[in-house]
């Protein structure tokens, strides 16, 4: 049977030469079948290759916006931060010089207080000279000098300024100041102060002078 049928291929190319066989024909289009797959195939690699590359391009055309993007807007926060830098120092600055000057008003109105508050002292010592100058009572006059010492004392007190008790206490470097050193009139006086040449005083809980005192040895 093959061999009949490769007879009649044999008669046929004789017959009509330069056309293809059967066989001839399905194997040729097989190929040219396969040519085109392969065509299509590479044809299609190469659009997504294209594709691709467009996509990349497109990003990176993309990213500069991003970037730009995010400059701006770190700007933005930047000018933002300064902004509230430059009104906070403002503010504080405004604060410090406000609390400044209250501090000075209180400081002056404090003094004021206080040097209003001496004035009667200074009245009663205006009369005790004229009252000396044109009386021989010596007796009054004391009296009303007294007067004037305990009225000042009290205003002292009043104010929170307090005497440091010296006089034969023993000797404190922390409240006493000794300006010169006597034999003691009794042996329990030794290291004592045995006469207080000047008074100290405390501002409440402050030594605001010491006490100059005369200490026994």
């Amino acid at each position: 049977m093959a061999k009949k049928n490769k007879v009649k291929e044999e008669e046929a190319e004789r017959q009509y030469p330069g056309q293809e066989t059967g066989k001839e024909s399905n194997k040729k289009k097989e190929q040219e079948d396969k040519t085109k797959e392969e065509t299509a195939g590479k044809e299609e690699t190469k659009s997504k290759k294209h594709k691709a590359k467009e996509d990349t391009a497109e990003d990176q055309e993309k990213k500069p916006d991003s970037t730009d993007e995010k400059e701006n807007s770190t700007e933005a926060k930047l000018a933002e931060f300064q902004d509230r830098y430059l009104r906070l120092s403002a503010e504080f600055d405004n604060y410090r010089k406000r609390t400044l000057k209250e501090r000075m008003e209180l400081t002056k109105s404090a003094g004021e207080s206080l040097l209003v508050n001496l004035l009667p002292v200074m009245d009663d010592f205006d009369r005790a000279i004229q009252l000396m100058e044109s009386s021989a009572d010596v007796k009054g006059m004391q009296e009303g000098l007294k007067l004037i010492y305990g009225k000042m004392k009290d205003f002292l007190k009043q104010n929170g300024i307090k005497e440091i008790d010296a006089l034969n206490k023993e000797f404190d470097t922390d409240l006493h100041e000794a300006v010169t050193k006597i034999p003691a009139p009794e042996e329990k006086m030794k290291g004592k102060v045995v006469d207080v040449v000047q008074k100290g005083y405390y501002l409440n809980d402050k030594i605001i002078r010491y006490s100059k005192v005369v200490v026994g040895e």
